[in-house]
């Protein structure tokens, strides 16, 4: 018998265990897909149980779990949290989020509105949207990343509230991303075709916006786990905020801080583009003010087209260059 015909037999035999080895490793898989659905499933009806109780409703209605076995996704038809003790009511349309294997640390979101909230010393609102997506990089004892992208975004006073609905904005484009730093978060945003109602600022009018930056917030990671109720003792750091409308624009950057009594200290630096342009935005927006606001920005033209001036708050006294401000009032 020749080497050949001796092949076949051992061949059949690695094919054999190579599927069985195969078998073994699917079940081992599938077995824990199966074991992590459960857990999902009764951890969080631990939580929904746990919250429920002393004023507490709190409900993820429909909760499933599926996608075996290319990935993993849990919805929920919506989600619902209500304490009656602090007169806190939020709630949200569908959830669906889901993480294929090969990126399991990367799991996606897509949510579904409209978001009610109903807070003491605030109208109920009603926020909805076309899209919105949420992605989470996981990592431990923080995510790496957060961020949500939102399309055809709108806002108003709640409809089903009994009164008549106040239309606050709408905006093209939103997004946001929050990323930790050593001990500070990071955050970073974006808007487009950002339109103000005038009933929500007392009949002023403003154009369509476009707006973003980037700012870190110091000490950030202690923050989110302490979750503090006051901003006294916090501070800021604004890479860059810039708002534009057309051909104008102001951008902002510089740190801002605010000590245990809510007095507010900042090293800003402000810079105008196209300083008339800047002035008849403002003017509409603040009608009363219109003439000194253009004998203001007129004297800004007179550097550039995109002059630069400090703004500096010491001890909540402002002021612009050498121009006084007046005094800000403590914060809470």
């Amino acid at each position: 018998m020749t080497s050949s015909e001796e092949r076949p037999p051992d061949f059949r035999r690695c094919l054999f265990w190579l599927a069985a080895f195969v078998a073994v490793l699917f079940g081992i898989y599938s077995a824990g897909w199966f074991y992590l659905a459960d857990k999902v499933r009764s951890e969080t009806d631990k939580a929904v149980t746990e919250l429920n109780g002393n004023g507490i409703e709190a409900d993820c209605a429909n909760l499933t779990v599926s996608g075996y076995p290319l990935s993993f996704a849990v919805s929920c038809d919506s989600l619902a949290y209500q304490d009656d003790i602090r007169n806190v009511a939020v709630s949200l349309g569908s959830l669906n989020a889901v993480t294929h294997i090969t990126q399991i640390l990367s799991p996606g979101a897509d949510l579904r509105g409209p978001l009610r909230t109903s807070v003491p010393a605030m109208a109920p609102l009603w926020i909805d949207w076309d899209n919105l997506r949420a992605d989470v990089k996981l990592s431990w004892p923080l995510p790496r990343r957060v961020s949500l992208e939102a399309e055809g975004l709108s806002g108003q006073t709640d409809p089903t509230d009994g009164t008549d609905p106040v239309e606050l904005f709408s905006a093209g484009t939103a997004a946001g991303q929050l990323r930790p730093n050593g001990q500070d978060i990071d955050y970073a945003g974006s808007f487009t075709d950002l339109e103000i109602d005038p009933q929500a600022i007392d009949g002023r009018v403003l154009p369509p916006l476009d707006g973003g930056g980037d700012v870190t917030l110091k000490n950030g990671v202690a923050l989110i786990k302490t979750q503090p109720r006051s901003l006294r003792g916090q501070a800021v750091d604004i890479g860059k905020l810039d708002l534009s409308s057309g051909t104008g624009r102001i951008t902002v950057s510089g740190p801002v801080s605010i000590d245990a009594d809510g007095l507010i200290d900042a090293d800003l630096m402000i810079k105008i583009s196209d300083p008339k342009a800047v002035a008849a935005i403002l003017g509409k927006a603040i009608p009363e003010q219109k003439s000194q606001i253009k004998t203001g920005f007129a004297g800004l033209a007179l550097l550039g087209n995109e002059p630069s001036m400090p703004l500096k708050i010491v001890k909540g006294k402002a002021s612009l260059g050498f121009i006084p401000l007046g005094r800000i009032k403590p914060v809470d």
